[in-house]
């Protein structure tokens, strides 16, 4: 997430910069979607922006002064991001939205992309991946690989797909007003699979896959 934030700042610094493409691969949130299929969010929070709450008799509270607008995961309890701005006030955000133009472009190309279904290795999935334009996703410092969080974000945050970068990325292009969209294709299903997590067979066609979307969607570009 650092380095992600970091690095787009350090572009926007140095050149000159009217949109921001993010491409890469995630973990699948949302039991209807699977390995391979690629995931383009309308919206991007950060599930780790968080106070790990004390417990006590059993229970588990946050101090008065840090309220969370979502049910908590444990002593996990989700916070919006604060943003200071050059006149010194500070927003608080729980989103970050994706440019609706540049998902409008999405829309119009998803369904024309070929998408992998087999690795160079010949492992090939059981089903034909898809384009998902829509939804949201979440990022966070952490690789997750446990069914039980994945069910929790799913139901709290509503997403698709969560990941280490993007919404990183969303907030430094919100915090600079430049145009941001991101695409995702799904290495593994974040602990939903039966089997050990699936990233280090699918890491490459996913990422294929993402990039084939992007390329579209590039061509479709006004």
């Amino acid at each position: 997430m650092i380095n992600a934030a970091m690095t787009t700042q350090l572009a926007l610094d140095r050149f000159t910069i009217d949109k921001i493409v993010f491409s890469g691969i995630a973990g699948g949130v949302d039991p209807k979607l699977t390995i391979g299929d690629v995931v383009v969010p309308d919206a991007w929070s950060e599930y780790l922006e968080s106070v790990f709450a004390r417990e006590k008799d059993g229970r588990y509270a946050v101090p008065g002064f840090a309220g969370s607008p979502v049910p908590n995961y444990g002593m996990m309890f989700p916070r919006p991001v604060e943003i200071a701005a050059g006149d010194g006030t500070v927003e608080k955000r729980m989103w970050f939205p994706v440019d609706a133009k540049l998902l409008a472009i999405t829309k119009n190309v998803a369904q024309k992309t070929m998408l992998k279904d087999c690795t160079a290795e010949n492992v090939c999935l059981t089903h034909k991946p898809t384009v998902l334009v829509g939804g949201h996703g979440v990022s966070g410092q952490a690789f997750v690989d446990n069914a039980a969080f994945r069910d929790y974000a799913q139901k709290t945050f509503g997403t698709e797909v969560l990941d280490m970068e993007s919404a990183g990325v969303a907030q430094v292009a919100y915090a600079n007003r430049v145009p941001f969209i991101a695409f995702r294709s799904l290495s593994d299903l974040a602990g939903g699979g039966d089997a050990e997590n699936e990233m280090g067979t699918f890491f490459q066609l996913a990422s294929d896959n993402s990039s084939a979307v992007v390329r579209e969607f590039l061509k479709a570009l006004p």
